[in-house]
């Protein structure tokens, strides 16, 4: 599984509260969710992420509560992917079970600009930044998380499955 797609960066610590304010959790329409993610930081985050983008971040990206609204909303808003110094572990299987690729690297952090353009090969483990002619690498993800990105999140997989079992 490859993706493509402009960097936006943020900083360390960025927690869900700020991924998706409380007061939006009432909602439950996927797309509104998408137009109220990183508002706190960037006014202009919807717009600049519904062509598609990769996030880049420091340490512990997703920390604070548990909820899956963050990724839901980084998601639908456009993101990609989210290429981290670290993850908060509940964000990170979060993502995961709901089809956003995620995944650690340090030096990436370090040497990727905003607006950089970046190419994931998750299966391989590598990242290319398109911009700079730069390669990093991060450890492949597991197989059994490919194949629940590659289905598009984890429901989606069970039913999958579910189908293909009762034929």
């Amino acid at each position: 599984m490859k993706v493509l797609g402009k960097v936006l960066k943020f900083g360390d610590n960025i927690d869900t509260d700020v991924i998706l304010p409380g007061k939006y959790l009432v909602l439950t329409d996927p797309k509104e969710l998408a137009k109220h993610a990183m508002e706190g930081l960037d006014k202009e985050f919807s717009k600049k992420a519904e062509k598609g983008v990769i996030i880049v971040a420091g340490e512990n990206f997703g920390c604070g509560s548990s909820r899956e609204h963050a990724p839901i909303a980084l998601k639908n808003a456009g993101v990609k992917a989210i290429i981290a110094k670290s993850f908060a572990r509940i964000f990170y299987r979060n993502a995961i079970n709901i089809g956003l690729p995620v995944l650690e690297c340090k030096e990436a952090f370090e040497k990727i600009e905003e607006n950089d353009e970046v190419l994931i090969d998750l299966s391989s483990g590598e990242i290319i930044d398109k911009t700079k002619n730069l390669t990093f690498k991060f450890i492949p993800l597991p197989s059994f998380l490919l194949e629940i990105l590659n289905q598009g999140g984890l429901i989606k997989k069970l039913k999958n499955s579910l189908k293909q079992n009762s034929l």
